[in-house]
């Protein structure tokens, strides 16, 4: 509640909300704190993470501000611009916050105050909102979203799920985040619809109990989330019944596979559900779903463009080059919900942001995505082009392999990464969960693929795990799974 609060008085006075990763250690921290030269940092006393124990945050703020117990004036040599650490008591008395007495508690912000604010003049293209980038492939990067960006995308993204006042959208995934932010907070306040946070961290357990119990009509999520919801229907943790009121949500946030569309449409009575496209960049919307296009094309594609936003494929490398209507490239993306630019980094933003070859007032994204477009406007994204495996010179993507396996009623989880190979220069992996109990082999998985699909797309090794490196808004970190699959290998795994 405290970050709702947050956000819509900090973008009414116009100030730039910049939300951490809650997975920040202290380093990441200070560094992200100096890199926007932060002048308040609003923070709990306590972190919490999925499926960890709270995480208190004492010991870091005491790193950042050694006099941070003191009467004095906060101070801090680590991050020069800090004036002010508000602090929000949310460690049910685990912790003394009283004992940290250079910090404002929250509570003192939140008093009613009979004083109204003055107009701040605030212009539609103001940065208002600084976004780190989700660091799945890479350092993390500070995306600038403009107050014109944020709200229309949030007016769209409500347009096309038909939010009404009389919807309550359950939404799991994390604030820090244009999952949540975004398509969370601003979709449902411009449509006056009621928005339900289950718990400060992603509980699928909460999330289900929480659809049932104030009867949501829409649910939120990433492909690992509805997993895990399926996976406590399917073991009986939670029982089938109360998910009638669900209608629609939003399935984003990483490819969708599309057999899990089709049974969270079964399952879960999504009936609805939408696909959201997009980037931390874009703010971040530019492709979706409509709640009432063919099943083929809420399974198989992420839907059509968002209005006053364009788009084209391209060849990898050379922008310039326009490929024809169902041929793979990179999407690029242009209009009024791209980014200002990364904050500090010119350069980096040079890198992703091109001007038109016709006019160069105009810029276009290269978002790093494999996709291709139909006749009909209906874009489909086949991988990220950096997650492609290169097999003997040809492309496969991951994501067709990984709709496969998941379609096995004993796999739970899949994920698929190229890995060095000597002949081919790569061949496919599987890193797999299995369902309890499951004495499903190796050899059964390949089997399955390769009858599925074809020879070439057989995992040559296939890794069982029991979970996989995430990021706090619940995407697989692929480049840490290819790292993992060296020392794997050396240890002579993958085989069986």
């Amino acid at each position: 509640m405290e970050f709702a609060v947050t956000t819509y008085a900090l973008f009414k006075l116009g100030a730039i909300l910049n939300p951490l990763n809650p997975s920040f250690n202290t380093k990441q921290v200070v560094a992200a704190l100096n890199h926007l030269e932060t002048s308040h940092l609003i923070i709990g006393a306590e972190t919490n993470l999925s499926r960890k124990p709270p995480r208190s945050n004492v010991e870091m703020l005491t790193h950042i501000a050694p006099d941070i117990q003191g009467r004095g004036k906060l101070q801090s040599d680590l991050v020069s611009s800090l004036q002010h650490i508000v602090l929000v008591d949310n460690a049910e008395g685990r912790i003394n916050t009283q004992d940290l007495r250079a910090t404002v508690p929250y509570e003192a912000v939140q008093k009613d105050s009979e004083q109204t604010l003055p107009d701040q003049n605030l212009h539609k293209d103001d940065v208002v909102n600084i976004q780190f980038t989700s660091g799945t492939t890479s350092s993390p990067k500070a995306a600038c979203l403009s107050h014109r960006s944020i709200l229309n995308n949030g007016i769209q993204i409500g347009d096309r799920m038909l939010l009404t006042p009389e919807d309550v959208v359950c939404c799991p995934p994390p604030l820090f985040h244009c999952f949540g932010c975004i398509l969370g907070y601003m979709a449902t306040a411009t449509h006056g619809s009621a928005i339900l946070f289950p718990t400060e961290a992603f509980d699928p357990l909460a999330s289900l109990k929480a659809v049932q119990e104030y009867k949501a009509s829409a649910l939120y999520g990433v492909a690992t989330m509805f997993l895990a919801e399926l996976e406590l229907l399917k073991n009986g943790t939670v029982p089938y019944e109360g998910f009638e009121h669900l209608r629609t949500g939003i399935a984003a946030g990483s490819s969708v596979p599309s057999e899990l569309m089709r049974k969270l449409h079964k399952i879960l009575n999504l009936t609805e559900l939408t696909i959201c496209y997009g980037m931390t960049e874009t703010s971040p919307v530019s492709i979706m779903t409509r709640t009432d296009d063919p099943l083929d094309k809420r399974t198989d594609t992420v839907g059509r463009l968002q209005p006053h936003v364009e788009a084209k494929v391209v060849e990898p490398g050379d922008p310039s080059k326009i490929l024809a209507i169902g041929e793979r490239g990179e999407l690029a993306v242009s209009g009024y919900l791209l980014m200002k630019k990364y904050w500090g980094d010119p350069e980096k933003t040079a890198e992703v942001m091109v001007p038109d070859q016709d006019d160069p007032s105009k810029l276009w994204m290269l978002t790093g995505d494999e996709a291709s477009m139909d006749e009909e406007g209906y874009v489909a994204i086949t991988g990220r082009i950096k997650d492609l495996i290169i097999r003997g010179g040809e492309n496969i993507s991951p994501l067709e392999i990984e709709s496969c396996l998941l379609s096995h009623d004993d796999i739970l989880e899949a994920s698929v990464v190229g890995v060095p190979d000597e002949r081919y220069g790569e061949v496919v992996s599987s890193f797999v969960r299995k369902r309890q109990g499951s004495a499903l082999t190796a050899d059964e998985i390949r089997s399955w693929v390769r009858e599925k699909l074809s020879g070439h797309l057989v995992p040559k090794y296939v890794f069982w795990v029991d979970d996989y490196p995430k990021t706090a808004s619940g995407k697989i970190q692929k480049f840490k799974l290819r790292e993992n699959s060296v020392q794997l290998l050396r240890d002579g795994k993958g085989l069986e």
